[in-house]
């Protein structure tokens, strides 16, 4: 085994990010894959009025939605308020679910090419229910079994890794628009062990699942988020800015932002009304707070009820790119989300739901917003629409976009709160917690598995 501080590893992760045919399927081959195996178990999800929810109940006075067991999430009340921007206060239900969970994923090589061990995982947030994931996706009370289900297959790869497997391991934000501080920890343990193949998982390298993720709703969130964390080899050779000079941008943005969070019973959320379905705001903006019924054959359990947060409308998530002395360069933005453990932390050029700012008009506007609505279509590098966090959130979707502008569309020197780094700084920062959010980190995994090469 290789020590994992060998620079060798960036090489082999891009040499994997290069290679589009595998040891496991071929890539066109896997749409095929994910539909037999959707086949082959019973999958069905249906809204329901809160009044169903099994072990979920309103907690009295507070409000809150809580499970019996104390355990998995709740659903609470968060107000906020912040010194800028057309939105300076408001209160909304947030999910607080203070458990950390693991994504990982196994890498193991064959013919001298490191592959993914990927899953076919449904969840019930899924438009189409069943895409890839990561080969352990499981919070600590799915791990620990609070739910008296199955064990977590391939789970000891993870928990027990030995001095030298272990490549990538960060504990990573999940959306803080709709989370209260919660984080992920990401991993990416490598093994050389023979490793029985589940019915539910295939071995896949980088570039294949650059391929894949070309598509729409193929690779789900949580897989996107742990391949950010690879290792990859880049021809950087100079940086607008230091690393140096960005991270004390980032401080400096840190420091100058009055945000101020509490947590508040659900109850107290003014401007949102609670029916028997729903969680809503009369305007029917942002999103909503409803319940599903799930039957799901392939999980460790295989009935439930929960509640799960509704988006309303495509999202928009979208990196613009330019070069700088040929070095490729990405325009990020220090973004304030209420569900934050730090303030800010980096995120797309552009990342909104355009219909819930149609009656906002100039400086108001999200910056490069109509940008990116009205690309010509020659700009465009990447486009696919990706799902999010389909455990929590009910058809959650995005159009994800990489494009390629100039100085006088996004100039060198940006607006506030606005900054060009190159792609290996990003990666750079992907090693510590909690500076790239997980919009940009899964725009960055297109650009790890060259499925959009910059």
């Amino acid at each position: 085994m290789r020590p994992r501080n060998d620079p060798s590893a960036a090489r082999r992760f891009a040499l994997s990010a290069r290679t589009t045919k595998g040891a496991g399927p071929r890539t066109e081959d896997v749409p095929d894959w994910l539909d037999a195996r959707a086949e082959a178990h019973h999958f069905r999800v249906e809204p329901i009025p809160f009044d169903r929810l099994d072990g979920w109940s309103f907690e009295d006075g507070t409000g809150n939605l809580v499970h019996r067991s104390g355990r998995f999430f709740t659903i609470e009340g968060l107000h906020v308020t912040r010194d800028e921007g057309p939105f300076r206060e408001w209160r909304q239900p947030v999910i607080d679910q203070p458990e950390v969970g693991i994504l990982g994923i196994l890498v193991k090589e064959f013919d001298g090419v490191l592959h993914c061990l990927m899953q076919a995982k449904m969840e019930p947030g899924n438009p189409n229910l069943l895409q890839l994931s990561p080969t352990v996706q499981a919070t600590r009370s799915n791990y620990t079994k609070v739910h008296g289900g199955a064990a977590v297959r391939y789970l000891e790869h993870f928990t027990d890794a030995r001095p030298g497997q272990v490549v990538a391991d960060v504990l990573q934000s999940e959306h803080g628009a709709w989370f209260l501080r919660k984080s992920n920890r990401n991993m990416i343990v490598e093994t050389t062990e023979d490793v029985p193949l589940g019915d539910d998982f295939c071995w896949l390298t980088l570039g294949q699942l650059g391929e894949l993720l070309r598509h729409d709703n193929v690779v789900n969130m949580d897989a996107r988020t742990v391949l950010a964390c690879a290792p990859i080899e880049r021809d950087e050779d100079s940086a607008l800015h230091s690393d140096t000079e960005l991270r004390s941008w980032i401080t400096a943005e840190r420091s100058r932002h009055d945000v101020r969070v509490r947590r508040i019973p659900l109850a107290d959320t003014d401007g949102w009304e609670r029916g028997p379905h729903s969680i809503d705001r009369p305007d029917g903006r942002y999103f909503r707070v409803m319940a599903v019924s799930v039957q799901a054959a392939s999980r460790e359990v295989t009935s439930w009820t929960q509640p799960l947060v509704q988006p309303l409308g495509l999202g928009v998530t979208a990196l613009l790119t330019r070069r700088f002395s040929g070095v490729p360069h990405v325009l990020v933005h220090a973004r304030v989300e209420g569900g934050f453990l730090d303030t800010i932390e980096l995120a797309p050029t552009v990342q909104c739901t355009p219909e819930n700012y149609t009656s906002l008009t100039g400086a108001d506007r999200p910056p490069f917003l109509d940008l990116v609505l009205g690309a010509d279509p020659g700009q465009v590098r990447y486009e696919a629409v990706h799902s999010e966090e389909g455990g929590r959130f009910y058809h959650a979707e995005s159009r994800y976009l990489i494009m390629d502008v100039d100085e006088e569309q996004a100039p060198a020197d940006p607006p506030p709160g606005y900054r060009w780094v190159t792609p290996g700084q990003l990666s750079s920062l992907v090693r510590h917690g909690h500076y790239v959010n997980v919009q940009a980190r899964s725009l960055l995994a297109c650009l790890n598995t060259l499925a959009a090469p910059c």
